[in-house]
């Protein structure tokens, strides 16, 4: 086991990690920007390097003061949490080079799931079903790009190569728009990712969104953790999630798993990952793989008893998967809701000081967040601010004690989406289950304020 690692992120993320090495006996050095200095898990950190100011490329995305950071406190390892460098392929490849431990997987396996057109391509080879699509990225020619589309039948989606979050999209309904849309969908991925090229699918017309989340080990040994759902989201960005997924029958995530656990096999990844999934009328779609821990990670850690952060700290020192996955039990039912600062229908951001902070309590009730009463939340970084989880024997005892615990959180100084959250669990849809991806979308469109 490591005796010291570095973690390079900030938020509810940090103070996460914070604790897992605290559990470990691994020593943890913080790293934040001047904007972080009075955060939480640096005041509660034994070493804690200043690595820049407030804006991300100057601090959180700046590799040489990271690595800088590594080598004046004598860390071992590097854990990137997620967003920031967490999937940056060259991020990875330096720490390694520099002499640690990248606690993630390879900067080939990085590489390959990033580049959205390599990593369907690697599914395909590993018998992981896929969105109906051009073969590769998309050519120059107009012609060429028409029949794809054709052949695929509209409406069509173009995605950038290098995307993710939610970026790097456009939907098409007609031929007419169809080259206007590749060519702008062309522009934006240069500008935003440093690479042009775009790909085509089929656009799913109602579809769900359904995660499965694995974890690999350097010896070859991987496993499936079950299934999240993940399908309540606006512009993209997940609002609620829980896990499992309800309605859907255990043998079709089954037989999804196996073939997530082989893929990864056959990739050679290690650490923990996550495929997603488009879900509609009884099929498994794969879109891309997050090739770090997820903001979500908490209802799977919750319906598995499994700690995915301590397993991937675990891992990266070389360490065996401690369980099989015929160990694996799911167990219950359970629900996370992100608290973001900004106003719950605006969505505009919230930045400001918090002048109470009381998070709820009582069973089945996690709370992740980085913030106290007297708190200032920068305006430099993501809106989010910590995660309500709660866990009950069924869905309906998570639902009830998720309502019971939004209704005791009291946030005063900044504005919050806990109303929005409260609206959400006592709506008669979501409380069924199973909404598409646009339910979110479509309930706001429908309750403008």
């Amino acid at each position: 086991m490591f005796k010291k690692i570095l973690i390079a992120n900030r938020g509810e993320i940090a103070l996460r990690i914070q604790r897992a090495c605290q559990e470990l006996g691994v020593k943890a050095v913080m790293v934040y920007s001047e904007a972080d200095r009075d955060a939480k898990y640096v005041k509660l950190a034994e070493e804690a390097v200043c690595i820049g100011p407030a804006p991300s490329p100057l601090s959180y995305l700046n590799m040489p003061a990271i690595i800088s950071a590594a080598e004046v406190t004598d860390a071992e390892a590097i854990h990137p949490g997620y967003g920031f460098l967490s999937e940056n392929a060259d991020f990875a490849e330096r720490v390694q080079k520099s002499g640690f431990e990248f606690i993630g997987p390879t900067p080939d396996a990085i590489r390959i799931m990033g580049d959205k057109v390599a990593a369907k391509q690697a599914m395909v080879q590993a018998g992981v079903p896929c969105v109906p699509g051009s073969e590769g990225a998309l050519p120059d020619d107009p012609v060429q790009i028409g029949r794809i589309a054709r052949a695929v039948g509209y409406p069509v989606i173009i995605k950038a190569a290098g995307g993710g979050g939610g970026r790097g999209m456009r939907v098409v309904h007609t031929e007419a728009a169809l080259i206007n849309a590749v060519q702008t969908t062309k522009s934006e991925a240069a500008a935003a990712f440093g690479n042009p090229s775009v790909y085509l699918e089929k656009f799913l017309q109602n579809p769900r969104h359904i995660e499965i989340q694995v974890l690999a080990d350097k010896h070859r040994n991987a496993v499936y953790l079950g299934e999240r759902d993940c399908s309540m989201q606006r512009r993209h960005q997940k609002v609620i999630e829980e896990a499992p997924a309800p309605g859907i029958p255990r043998r079709l995530i089954e037989r999804i798993g196996e073939r997530c656990v082989a893929a990864c096999k056959k990739i050679g990844y290690r650490g923990a990952g996550t495929f997603e999934f488009l879900f509609e009328n009884g099929e498994f779609y794969f879109i891309e793989m997050n090739t770090r821990v997820q903001v979500e990670h908490p209802v799977t850690e919750w319906i598995t008893g499994i700690d995915i952060v301590r397993t991937q700290i675990m891992v990266a020192a070389g360490e065996k998967l401690p369980f099989t996955q015929r160990q694996i039990e799911l167990r219950g039912h359970a629900i996370e809701c992100r608290i973001n600062a900004e106003d719950a229908y605006k969505f505009t951001p919230s930045p400001g000081r918090v002048t109470m902070w009381h998070p709820p309590g009582g069973p089945g009730v996690r709370v992740d967040s980085h913030v106290y009463t007297n708190y200032y939340v920068p305006p430099n970084y993501d809106s989010m601010i910590g995660k309500i989880i709660t866990h009950g024997d069924t869905r309906e005892q998570a639902l009830a004690r998720m309502r019971t615990a939004l209704a005791e959180t009291v946030v005063e100084g900044i504005q919050t989406n806990i109303p929005l959250h409260r609206e959400m669990l006592v709506d008669a849809k979501f409380v069924t289950g199973g909404t598409s991806i646009h339910y979110l979308e479509e309930w706001l469109e429908q309750h403008k304020r």
